[in-house]
């Protein structure tokens, strides 16, 4: 008999591995202090973040009450991507307790990843700056594929590039996309209550919250993938 693949946990980044807050919100506001805009807070970066860059600044202009033109954001994005990327890795650190969560996993044989909607570029440099990038057998990002968070496809790809199997996935995340990305392909999902969603994450109904990664075990992870596949076998 073949034995099951080893399972593979795939994580979101910002928010969710990283704690990237203040470096998104220097590069944001250098970025549309170009236009004349009041910075934004960190208070507002939960409705900011989760979309990339591009959708970032959108956002931010809106909220400025400064709607942008369309010919106007490919030269802001590359202000914002080369602010950010200089500083790399500035103030970002893992969250508590991360790394002997990944130690935990890798040891008893598990795969990770991470599905970003962050740009490639940026997600590797930032893990590679941080030296992380060994932790993961794929890293994907907002602009790897042709589709992103909250599209399956985003999560089936990144599950593809790490030679592992979607039955044996779970996804970790900190907002809606997370979560949604989860459920679309059909793989339980465990949410982090200390990133940047703009409601609690509860409310979006993942499979189990974990409020520190000291929680995040083999045996947590092996318990979703048993439970989530007697569900769906009903």
């Amino acid at each position: 008999m073949t034995p099951a693949p080893a399972p593979l946990v795939v994580f979101d980044l910002d928010g969710t591995l990283l704690d990237t807050h203040a470096d998104l919100v220097v590069s944001l506001n250098h970025t549309i202090a170009v236009l004349g805009l009041e910075p934004v807070s960190y208070d507002d970066l939960t409705h900011l973040v989760g979309h990339g860059a591009r959708v970032m600044i959108e956002r931010a202009c809106r909220l400025r009450g400064h709607p942008l033109e369309g010919e106007a954001m490919p030269a802001l994005v590359e202000r914002f991507v080369a602010h950010y990327a200089a500083g790399m890795p500035g103030h970002t650190e893992p969250y508590p307790g991360l790394i002997a969560a990944m130690d935990r996993l890798k040891s008893a044989g598990y795969r990770l990843a991470v599905c970003t909607n962050k740009m490639e570029s940026l997600a590797l440099g930032l893990l590679d700056k941080l030296g992380l990038t060994h932790y993961f057998d794929a890293i994907t990002g907002g602009d790897t594929f042709e589709y992103r968070k909250p599209d399956a496809r985003h999560l089936t790809g990144t599950v593809a590039r790490a030679g592992s199997d979607i039955l044996r996935t779970v996804m970790i995340g900190d907002s809606i996309n997370d979560i949604a990305v989860a459920r679309n392909a059909a793989v339980p999902s465990i949410a982090v209550p200390f990133g940047y969603s703009d409601v609690a994450v509860s409310s979006l109904d993942p499979d189990v919250v974990i409020t520190h990664f000291d929680e995040l075990t083999p045996e947590l992870v092996e318990k979703l993938l048993r439970e989530y596949a007697a569900k769906v076998a009903v």
